[in-house]
């Protein structure tokens, strides 16, 4: 199967690194994508926009040689990419897979991020809560540091327009990660802002990874597994 990782906010293809060996040792073939914007530290971003983001994505999709569907896999902000993507190519996506990540997210005026002109610098540790950065030791939090690009800041704030009410009928997998799939589905049947769209899916698997916010780091195996699972149940 094709398999497209979509890297969530200041990561590009290189933070699937460890994970695409483990995936295409089971067979499949892996697009990790490194998205507009984030090929270089100095590269401009200021025209940048969340829509592009997700049109490298739908291009991913399009590129699967043949008929052939595509799994796809977004990280944190990626998974909202991933389920934009996905809504547009019904027809070629097999499945979304929501690594420490939730489909869909509104419009925000501001980001919740430090802002840099048109940039999105990757905050320092302490930015984070405790539970999204516990697993992650001093070596991996300088080697994400080292590779980090920051993001383009209309890529952080804009708003998507989903559409077709069949995405709802896809296979998900919703991997949870610093909290675990009890606390994300009582947030939801809470009706708790940002779980709108997890609320109408309709083919979901729900997985506790049970680590901090970058599990393709510091839990590598069991970041593979569970994707190769979700490929598995397709």
């Amino acid at each position: 199967m094709d398999i497209i990782l979509i890297p969530g906010l200041w990561l590009t293809a290189r933070s699937w690194d460890d994970v695409v060996p483990r995936l295409e040792a089971a067979g499949h073939t892996t697009h990790a994508l490194t998205l507009p914007g984030m090929e270089a530290v100095d590269a401009d971003r200021s025209r940048v926009t969340r829509q592009h983001h997700v049109d490298a994505v739908v291009s991913a999709i399009d590129d699967v040689p043949g008929d052939a569907k595509a799994l796809l896999v977004g990280h944190s902000m990626g998974g909202v990419l991933a389920w934009a993507a996905a809504a547009a190519r019904l027809d070629r996506t097999a499945g979304v897979v929501f690594m420490a990540s939730e489909p869909g997210i509104p419009e925000q005026s501001e980001s919740m991020f430090p802002v840099d002109g048109d940039d999105v610098p990757l905050p320092a540790w302490d930015f984070f809560d405790d539970e999204m950065v516990a697993d992650l030791d001093d070596d991996l939090r300088g080697r994400i540091r080292e590779g980090s690009v920051p993001s383009p800041l209309h890529a952080v704030i804009d708003g998507l327009s989903f559409g077709q009410d069949a995405r709802y009928d896809l296979p998900v997998t919703m991997v949870t990660a610093e909290y675990d799939a009890a606390q994300l589905k009582e947030w939801t049947d809470a009706g708790e802002s940002g779980t709108e769209e997890i609320a109408r899916l309709r083919n979901v698997e729900w997985v506790d990874l049970h680590s901090g916010h970058w599990p393709q780091f510091s839990r590598v195996d069991d970041a593979a597994r569970v994707i190769l699972e979700a490929a598995a149940r397709i």
